[in-house]
């Protein structure tokens, strides 16, 4: 597209909030892999070799190709790395691999302007490539602030022409915690400050002639990170640019924890029709995390397919808002809606329901000795039963959901509501006093039997979609609402039955690969509701998944939303070459003494690089500062410098219990 071209986005920050349509940008060429226009969203990762260990860099590289990457990202953190990225790229190509190659650069220009006439594409990070990071507050005139940008060009402007004339493109990569200070100045730790702080190096580039610009906005939170990319999109489409996104959130972590974050922010942009490349950072292996950057984007090449080939329903629209606004319900009775966190729902009707032992499962751990229950911070808050009656009491904290006919007929309903239809609910003499579960889609808004609904305070929707773009029929149903003027609470069920789990995400079939796929199509259908603050409570139905394992990811996703926290959460960063310790087996170490602590955040990063300011969110801090050498913080603040890396956990557990903030596992 020219760079001259207008641009037009009829929504907000996206196409359309009804249909999937992906944001046209333009198209950027990296090697024989271009990005943006009307290629495929691309898929890359991020090596973690020493970058002067050629031939390791060289195999795993080999493994992420393998693996399903596109383009393939080495740090450069000194020219001694960015030259010897020649030597790397020239034993791909000998062995027949023509992957695109990346350099990571952060503090040294020095080292950019030597990798960018070797690879195809380079990263910079404005807020530290020739900017300050010191976390010094100062208050900024105009002509202050002005004259740093006029520094600033004159500092980056060489890489610029460098990548003019070699051909070389580049990414403008922001990250939430490394913001300068002159932008913290004056803009704050915001999604504003992210965007501008891209957005004055892309100007740069503009006045330079230069448009092969990749744009990301990463965050280790999943809600900032998702409002700077859409803040982006406007702010560039405000200045007639349209440049690729590059999308990720930052440090993730591992396990489920990491898929279903990363699906949480990634998934809401690809919904939004926003991408035009997906890297998922995880604390794993590289080649591992191709495949779930693969199953992300492989739902939005068949939604592509599916809206151009008019194969899914239209979408009820009573009122067609630009902007999604938060939907704020009534309190039923002090389960569900109002400021209350959203519920969790968890099917248990095909369960054993002669064995108290089977609610462990939901949470709930039953003490045989003493005949009682102990709940902990993931045990559920409703299940459901179907037509099923247990042979053993219930625990009291634990509510229950029938189908109405048969709770109809029991004797005993303390602590036991009714699930209708719309039409049951229209047609029943008999009906709860404190909560009545109600099924609705956004279809039904239309219907008789909704026109004929007798509104009254003990109302909860549950409200379901068969709609392929399902998040979008959901969205639209809170809008609807909305513009009806009604408030009864909404819990959101998505269902995925075991052929959505048939295709391979990788080239071996994985026995886990099932559960992997519904964390990250839950996280993403769910999530996008719930980062916009939609929905009190979900209920995720799978055949194909395990009782337990419905419950984790639940508790999963509402904790990535940071819609109901349940347990501590790690910042940890995926590893590269700078990385000063094993990341893997140090995340495991931590998680293991640390893990009771709820809604604590801790930051664990493997060099200064990803340390104070990309764990920006944590709480404390676990950075490698050199060989066995680990710093620890309070926030952004050093604690401890340079501790033995086997003294290092206990050091930060010191600094946890003297800030009064450790608990002994097992205390309530």
């Amino acid at each position: 597209m020219d760079a001259k071209t207008k641009l037009i986005l009829p929504g907000g920050y996206c196409n359309s909030k009804l249909e999937y349509s992906r944001f046209k940008t333009r198209e950027v060429k990296i090697g024989d892999v271009p990005m943006g226009g009307d290629n495929p969203i691309r898929i890359q990762s991020m090596t973690t070799i020493d970058t002067m260990d050629t031939i390791g860099s060289v195999e795993q590289t080999i493994r992420m190709v393998d693996a399903g990457c596109e383009y393939v990202r080495i740090t450069a953190p000194s020219i001694k790395e960015a030259e010897n990225l020649a030597n790397i790229k020239r034993e791909l190509r000998a062995r027949g691999y023509q992957v695109p190659l990346v350099a990571d650069i952060h503090f040294t220009p020095n080292a950019a302007e030597v990798a960018a006439r070797i690879v195809e594409k380079v990263r910079v990070n404005p807020g530290n490539y020739a900017d300050k990071k010191k976390f010094d507050q100062i208050d900024y005139t105009d002509s202050a602030y002005q004259a740093e940008l006029e520094r600033i060009h004159k500092k980056f402007a060489p890489l610029v022409r460098i990548c003019k004339e070699y051909g070389t493109a580049m990414r403008i990569g922001t990250n939430h915690g490394s913001l300068s200070d002159r932008i913290m100045s004056r803009y704050g730790d915001t999604p504003e400050g992210m965007v501008e702080s891209a957005m004055e190096f892309m100007r740069i580039c503009e006045d330079l002639d230069y448009y092969n610009l990749v744009v990301s906005m990463k965050s280790s939170n999943p809600q900032v990170m998702v409002q700077a990319y859409r803040l982006l999109v406007e702010r560039m489409v405000a200045e007639n640019m349209n440049y690729p996104l590059h999308l990720g959130v930052t440090e993730a972590g591992d396990g489920e924890d990491g898929r279903i974050k990363s699906a949480v922010g990634i998934g809401t942009l690809l919904e939004d029709g926003l991408g035009d490349t997906v890297r998922v950072s995880l604390t794993e292996e590289p080649e591992k995390e191709a495949p779930v950057a693969i199953a992300l984007v492989n739902r939005y090449s068949k939604r592509q397919l599916l809206t151009k080939n008019q194969g899914d329903h239209a979408i009820l629209t009573l009122s067609t808002p630009k902007e999604t606004t938060a939907y704020n319900s009534q309190e039923v009775n002090t389960f569900v809606g109002g400021s209350l966190v959203p519920r969790v729902i968890v099917d248990i009707s095909d369960k054993n329901l002669k064995d108290p032992f089977i609610l462990s499962e939901v949470g709930y751990r039953y003490d045989l000795l003493n005949d009682k229950y102990h709940m902990g911070d993931q045990s559920v808050d409703f299940v459901y039963l179907a037509d099923q009656l247990p042979s053993f009491n219930m625990p009291g904290n634990l509510k229950q959901l029938y189908d109405y006919t048969t709770w109809l007929q029991l004797s005993n309903r303390s602590n036991i509501h009714p699930l209708f239809t719309l039409a049951e609910f229209n047609n029943a003499t008999t009906k709860d006093p404190v909560l009545n579960l109600v099924r609705i889609s956004n279809t039904q808004l239309q219907s008789e039997e909704f026109d004929n609904l007798q509104l009254d305070k003990s109302i909860v929707f549950l409200l379901e979609t068969d709609l392929a773009h399902g998040m979008a029929d959901q969205r639209q149903f809170f809008a609807n609402l909305q513009e009806i003027g009604m408030d009864a609470p909404v819990i959101i069920r998505r269902s995925y039955p075991i052929e959505d789990f048939s295709a391979p995400m990788g080239n071996d079939m994985d026995p886990e690969e099932p559960i992997s796929k519904l964390q990250l199509y839950a996280a993403t259908d769910l999530g996008a509701l719930l980062i916009d603050g939609l929905g009190s409570g979900i209920w995720i139905d799978s055949p194909a998944t395990p009782t337990d394992k419905l419950s984790s990811i639940s508790f999963g996703i509402l904790q990535a939303t940071r819609s109901r926290i349940s347990k501590t959460e790690y910042i940890s960063c995926p590893s590269c070459g700078r990385t000063l310790f094993d990341l893997q087996e140090t995340t495991q170490m931590i998680r293991s003494r640390t893990n009771h602590l709820k809604g604590l955040k801790i930051g664990i990063m493997g060099c200064i690089v990803n340390g104070p300011g990309e764990m920006a969110d944590a709480d404390y801090g676990y950075v490698g500062a050199g060989p066995d050498k680990i710093t620890l913080y309070r926030g952004k603040e050093v604690v401890k410098k340079n501790v033995s890396s086997a003294n290092a956990l206990d050091e930060l557990i010191d600094i946890i219990k003297n800030d009064g903030l450790w608990i002994e596992e097992g205390e309530v």
